[in-house]
Formats: structure tokens, C-alpha cells, sequence
């Protein structure tokens, strides 16, 4: 009677290590996804603010500039300063816009960590 018993003990202990494990797996990966997520979060939120405060004084700068430029050459030349400007302007937007599009694709994809554990789970399970 007793061998049964320890038997079926051993079959649903074993059980349960299995489901305590796979639960246990399960929260580590949510809980690297929940740590990911903040840390995405606060990564675009700190993009945003400093790309509006460089947006902000790179306005007010250019202006000033342009202003004080025209000023100096307000008898000479106003029309080929502001010409000349605009053309400088113009590069220094686009030169800028490649820099942020180069440094949005060079960041690892969002939540990699977590689709690397989770595609490691994925192999551990195939093999066994």
C-alpha cells in the first residue's frame, strides 16, 4: 500500500515542480518585460524632451543669427545673404535629420532581451 502511494506522490510531485517551474519562468519574463517597457519608456521620454529643447534653442539661435547677418549687410546684399542662409539652414536641417534617423536605427530593437529569453525557452522545450 505504501508504494503507491509514494508513487503517485512522486508522479504529482513531480508535477507540481514542473508547474512551479514553468510559473516560475513565466514571472522572470514578465517581469524583464515589465523592466524593459520602463526603461523604453523613459528612453523615448528623454528623446522627446531633448529634442524639443534642441529645437527650441536651435530656433531662437537661427534667428538671432539671420537677423544679425542681415543687419550687417542690410546696404550690400540683404536678398543674396538671406539666400545664403536658407541654403545653410537647409543642409544643417537635413544633415540633422540623417544624424536622427541613423541614431533611431542603430538602438536594438524594443524588448530584445525579451524575445531572446523567450526564443531561448523556445529551444530549451524543442530539445527536450
Amino acid at each position: 500500500m505504501s508504494a503507491p502511494t509514494g508513487a503517485s506522490t512522486g508522479f504529482y510531485g513531480s508535477i507540481k515542480r514542473m508547474v512551479e517551474a514553468l510559473l516560475a519562468t513565466a514571472t522572470n519574463r514578465v517581469e524583464l518585460f515589465a523592466v524593459e517597457l520602463q526603461e523604453e519608456k523613459c528612453r523615448l521620454i528623454e528623446a522627446l524632451l531633448c529634442v524639443a529643447v534642441v529645437a527650441a534653442m536651435a530656433m531662437m539661435t537661427l534667428a538671432m543669427i539671420t537677423f544679425t547677418i542681415v543687419v550687417i549687410f542690410w546696404e550690400n546684399g540683404r536678398l543674396a545673404v538671406l539666400i545664403s542662409l536658407s541654403l545653410a539652414f537647409l543642409t544643417g536641417t537635413v544633415l540633422a535629420w540623417r544624424f536622427l534617423q541613423n541614431r533611431l536605427h542603430k538602438n536594438p530593437p524594443p524588448f530584445s532581451a525579451t524575445i531572446g529569453e523567450l526564443k531561448k525557452d523556445r529551444a530549451c522545450l524543442k530539445t527536450n
